[in-house]
């Protein structure tokens, strides 16, 4: 392969292409993640890519654009949780008039290996992307570098980790809204209360967790070990298994703040297995406010995050990016909502 051009020259298809003895057309097709290209074509022209740091020309845009696309990136499958916030992402760019394209992060898929940061912001440009809206996803420097290099806006959704301070971000009052499930435990008259959560290193875990905790020291009430847990998700699975462990402790607790509804869905058929009854002999409060709240048995007591509108602000807060405007904050938080239903109530009597 010829050395790389000098870094005042613009590198074109053209030149890719004769460096790796290929057509422009299957260049093209690199490029927009065409799938009629050979394996080994494939990687002779995205190392071609990388190592001379082509660019594509950005489109011009002396006007209103038309036909504009974001691609929303969701780590993991589609969850209730995901799905509201992807919705309210395509409402708002209906409203718009702005397409959105929802992918796997950062170009995996169930059969191929990711791309490589850089080969994967180029085709977003080269697609003719005006943003990314990343969905619980995990950043890594080199990504965020790659989107930074091709001048792509990118906006995160409650982010898995933050590695930038200034990275633009859409979230909820997580915080007040553990406190807010915790202190309606506390009102019914619970005193041995859990909290199950999601991965430890989450910033939304953290800080749901550390609301449930003020709640219980402001009013002196003491959390024991074994009454806090961590999941490696936040799903039903890893709700049925942590909060299984909790109930089956010495002294179990008589409530469960549970970090999603997903979650507090699993805590639920854990003690159902045990014979324990919701909210008879276990109170139970979710974190999320889906659909999966309302069609629990008994409907679920939750936080209610505004997800769908979450979705919106995030959507708008990336086209303002593209349009080169200045944002006020770079750290949005929608305000949550305790919503009550029949899955809590006293703890029952010890006489």
């Amino acid at each position: 392969m010829d050395a790389a051009p000098p870094k005042h020259v613009r590198v074109t298809l053209a030149m890719i292409a004769a460096s790796t003895g290929v057509s422009i057309a299957t260049v093209s097709k690199v490029l927009n993640g065409r799938s009629d290209v050979a394996s080994t074509t494939r990687a002779l022209v995205q190392d071609a890519l990388r190592e001379q740091s082509y660019a594509p020309f950005a489109p011009q845009r002396p006007g209103p654009v038309t036909h504009q696309t974001v691609e929303v990136v969701v780590d993991g499958a589609l969850s209730a949780y995901s799905s509201e916030v992807v919705q309210g992402v395509i409402d708002a760019g209906a409203q718009s008039g702005v397409g959105v394209v929802v992918s796997s992060p950062f170009g995996r898929g169930s059969n191929a290996a990711p791309e490589r940061p850089v080969v994967w912001a180029q085709t977003l440009t080269a697609a003719g992307r005006r943003a990314v809206i990343a969905i619980t996803s995990v950043l890594i420097a080199e990504q965020l570098s790659a989107l930074s290099r091709v001048k792509m806006p990118l906006v995160v959704v409650d982010p898995i980790n933050l590695p930038r301070t200034r990275m633009t971000s859409v979230g909820s009052t997580n915080f007040a809204g553990g406190m807010a499930a915790t202190q309606h435990l506390l009102d019914l008259g619970h005193r041995r209360i859990g909290y199950v959560g999601g991965p430890a290193g989450t910033a939304c875990n953290r800080a749901r967790m550390h609301g449930y905790r003020a709640a219980m020291e402001a009013e002196g009430v003491p959390v024991p070990p074994g009454l806090v847990a961590a999941g490696l998700n936040f799903d039903y699975t890893n709700g049925m298994a942590e909060g299984g462990a909790m109930l089956d402790l010495s002294e179990p607790p008589t409530a469960i703040f549970a970090a999603s509804d997903e979650m507090a869905l699993g805590v639920i058929e854990a003690a159902r297995v045990r014979g324990l009854r919701v909210p008879q002999d276990l109170s139970l409060v979710g974190f999320d406010d889906t659909p999966l709240a309302r069609f629990a048995s008994p409907p679920l007591t939750t936080v209610r995050q505004a997800l769908w509108e979450i979705g919106g602000v995030a959507l708008r807060t990336a086209l303002r990016l593209a349009a080169g405007e200045t944002i006020a904050s770079h750290h949005v938080e929608l305000a949550t909502t305790l919503i009550v239903r029949g899955s809590t109530a006293p703890p029952a009597p010890t006489w």
